[in-house]
């Protein structure tokens, strides 16, 4: 007994010292140590071990910033606690990656890539209608997940905390599992868990029709996708199969499959095919996962994805940085990890309908070269209008070509500003049976539909018309309906006088005059 209390003194007055061999290489530390708990000190040996002193040249004498020292220790022990393998392990793999870097090795040697299976859909037709009503079908036992994150700009100005920035949205799968959120999902009865990104508003149109798929091909895996132009700046779903055996399904940053088809016997590269495409599909970015294997997998990895660096080197000698460089990882690098048995695959639909991200103020598109996407608030809700055209054309309304206009310097198409709520036509075929005869609608109009049971019949429309009904009126546009309408006035995004949310799109709108047809009583109107 007394042998074990001594071994045991023994090792908690170890833990509250620096080991010798790393104590002349902080003495600010070494000073402040009575401030630290064990614990804390054996975290400070580790970092120690790990090259990690400079972290500690500039700490102050004791008595001063006391409370900001223990902070940063408080803040370590979170970082170390919440890595697999604490903080040691991050600037091994750090290490590693960057002398990968250095050394020019390639992520993918060895694998040669090829197109995965997946689903290619053309908007209106009977595949995608059966697709689409599959998915409606299943949203019912789906999870979404918003994949949010920052840069912590907020920290600015707090020096004791270590500066950290974002590890990647491939955190979210190791957050989702230790939070218990996933098996709460599963015993609730949910069977899909799917990922979005909020900056994508035409997500919503493409996401039936690829859960369709999901469950009719019983994919564990699956990626949104767009047609892609050869070489074209985005990502390609590709399969890689390496020389040993194994293979996986996943995105493939376009500087990247071009020179790996080359080294694998493609001389040409990525070219595009008899459709005028690339047979490598447009990675979106957004992932319809089945729950079951999901979790399965998760228990195993607890969420780890794999990671990457992109440093930014100040020149050739590739010994110095531009800016620090940190450890990442991404969402759709999850099937890295799966074995050969996941069926992973894409489901390919038009971008009109599914791809209109807003990543860019007015300044920087501005500065997208002509007939490139500006990817900002302008040509984002421009997309809208033109998915809700387009679809209605396929429905059988003779809805006006576009006319070129420029906001905020960027050209883009206006479409007639069609909007309705989901419960009007959630899917393709709900809005095909909502409309008869001849309905047309001119380029300048703007129609808007609140209500399930809204019927277009010989609908003439030059003008704004606004329809809102409850859930137990049958409400009939028909006719010809001309008004003055409402116009789009251009606004300057530098104009401060605007509130923000117009000046990042470049217009208000000046609503002159419409007809309004409110139904709030149930019963069949005209």
């Amino acid at each position: 007994m007394a042998s074990t209390a001594l071994e045991s003194t023994t090792e908690g007055l170890s833990k509250l010292a620096i080991h010798a061999d790393f104590a002349s290489y902080a003495p600010n530390l070494q000073k402040n140590l009575h401030l630290l708990s064990p614990e804390q000190t054996e975290l400070a040996n580790v970092l120690l071990e790990m090259g990690q002193s400079h972290l500690f040249e500039h700490w102050a004498e004791p008595a001063v910033d006391d409370e900001e020292k223990k902070r940063f220790f408080e803040q370590m022990a979170r970082l170390n606690s919440s890595y697999p393998g604490g903080l040691a392990s991050y600037i091994k793999t750090a290490r590693e990656l960057l002398a990968d870097s250095k050394a020019g090795k390639n992520p993918f040697d060895g694998f040669t890539p090829s197109v995965p299976k997946g689903e290619v859909l053309t908007f209106g037709d009977e595949n995608f209608i059966n697709f689409e009503e599959a998915g409606i079908r299943e949203a019912r036992k789906a999870a979404f997940v918003l994949v949010a994150g920052g840069l912590g700009e907020r920290l600015s100005g707090i020096q004791w905390h270590k500066d950290k920035t974002f590890h990647g949205h491939g955190d979210v799968h190791g957050l989702l599992f230790s939070s218990g959120l996933l098996r709460e999902w599963q015993d609730a009865g949910l069977r899909w868990v799917l990922f979005f990104q909020d900056t994508n508003g035409l997500l919503f149109k493409a996401i039936p029709p690829a859960l369709g798929v999901s469950a009719t091909r019983q994919y564990h895996v699956n990626s949104l996708a767009v047609p892609r132009k050869a070489k074209e700046a985005i990502g390609g779903i590709a399969k890689l199969t390496h020389a040993d055996g194994r293979t996986m399904v996943i995105n493939v940053e376009y500087n990247q499959l071009d020179p790996l088809l080359r080294a694998t016997g493609h001389e040409d590269g990525d070219v595009n095919d008899e459709t005028g495409y690339s047979p490598f599909p447009g990675n979106i970015n957004q992932l319809i996962l089945e729950l079951g294997p999901y979790l399965e997998e998760l228990t195993k990895t607890r969420g780890a994805i794999k990671e990457f660096v992109n440093p930014k080197y100040k020149d050739a000698s590739k010994s110095s940085f531009k800016s620090s460089t940190r450890l990442e990882c991404m969402m759709q690098d999850y099937p890295k990890t799966l074995p050969p048995s996941a069926r992973v695959g894409f489901t390919v639909m038009d971008t009109w309908l599914a791809y209109a991200p807003v990543k860019n103020n007015p300044e920087d598109a501005a500065k997208v070269p002509k007939g490139n996407p500006c990817h900002s608030a302008t040509s984002g809700e421009m997309a809208i209008y033109r998915a809700n055209s387009l679809i209605l054309r396929k429905a059988g309304v003779q809805v006006a070509d576009p006319v070129l206009e420029v906001f905020n310097g960027q050209e883009v198409e206006v479409w007639p500003r069609i909007t309705w709520k989901p419960k009007w036509g959630l899917a393709f075929s709900e809005i095909k049976r909502k409309v008869s005869g001849s309905c047309t609608i001119s380029q300048r109009s703007t129609m808007v539909i609140k209500g399930r049971n809204v019927f277009l019949e010989d609908l003439s429309l030059d003008g704004a018309l606004l329809i809102n009904a409850i859930e137990d009126a049958e409400v009939k546009a028909r006719g010809s309906v001309q008004n003055k309408g409402w116009v789009l006035e251009k606004i300057d995004y530098k104009d401060a006088s605007e509130p923000e949310e117009l000046r990042i799109r470049g217009f208000r709108i000046n609503k002159i005059e419409q007809l309004e047809k409110n139904s709030t009583e149930p019963g069949k109107f005209c």
